[in-house]
């Protein structure tokens, strides 16, 4: 039969199997889900199970920003460890917690910020920080030394009643920046809050955490959405406000 009069009669098979690809991947989803569930019952809930660039390999995204890999039946997993693509060397786990964790500068609610500016302030970095955690206090050095950025300080006392106490006496300090880095880089304690300071901007971060599971500080943000956990290095600081300045 010539090839012509075959092709119209294979149409129709093509194309049930192109509607039966999402179902085959939706009971394999399925499948992970509950072969997971089961034999896991301490780990969280699952948020997101996709095909990974590997044949026969699931990603499993959980409590938010964690990430492990399944085999197509839930059977076998690894946890703990990076898929790097070999060519070009890429840690394929890393770029997508990247992408998780991405924050749209827009969405950072800068009313609920302590502001200051060093140098020309044209670069922005925004971070949430406890004032009684130790690495902030260190990352704060580093900050301190930036040059030609806008730093937004989200207070964010998650460390214990003495973290809430002095976040509000910071925040509701007639100039708070300087109550601040009087406090991180030279251990001077905040003056008493009065009694009817409006500290309300302080619940509102905690909720904002919350929402967007920012769990630890520093939490650190650049102006293109990237996101970094930790008291990161000076120079990948630097590095990457460069980077977020390039793309505007």
């Amino acid at each position: 039969m010539p090839y012509r009069r075959i092709f119209p009669l294979l149409l129709p098979l093509l194309a049930a199997l192109a509607l039966l690809g999402p179902a085959i991947a939706w009971a394999q989803e399925a499948q992970i889900r509950k072969a997971l569930g089961e034999r896991l019952p301490q780990l969280p809930a699952i948020d997101e199970v996709n095909r990974s660039p590997v044949p026969g390999l699931w990603e499993v995204r959980y409590g938010g920003t964690e990430i492990l890999y399944s085999d197509d039946k839930g059977e076998h997993i690894l946890v703990g460890g990076s898929l790097v693509e070999t060519r070009t060397r890429t840690d394929l786990t890393e770029a997508r917690l990247e992408k998780m964790l991405a924050m749209p500068w827009d969405k950072l609610p800068l009313k609920d910020a302590m502001v200051f500016k060093q140098g020309n302030g044209s670069r922005k970095l925004a971070i949430f920080e406890d004032p009684n955690c130790g690495y902030c206090k260190r990352f704060e050095r580093d900050v301190a030394a930036l040059k030609n950025v806008t730093v937004y300080t989200f207070l964010l006392p998650i460390l214990g009643p003495d973290s809430a106490a002095k976040s509000r006496d910071i925040w509701c300090a007639k100039d708070n920046v300087a109550v601040w880095r009087a406090w991180m880089l030279g251990n001077t304690v905040p003056p008493k809050a009065a009694p009817t300071c409006d500290s309300s901007a302080l619940e509102r971060n905690l909720a904002f955490s919350r929402q967007y599971r920012i769990n630890g500080t520093p939490a650190v943000f650049f102006e293109d959405g990237t996101r970094k956990p930790g008291a990161i290095p000076a120079d990948l600081v630097e590095k990457l406000l460069a980077a977020a300045a390039a793309k505007k």
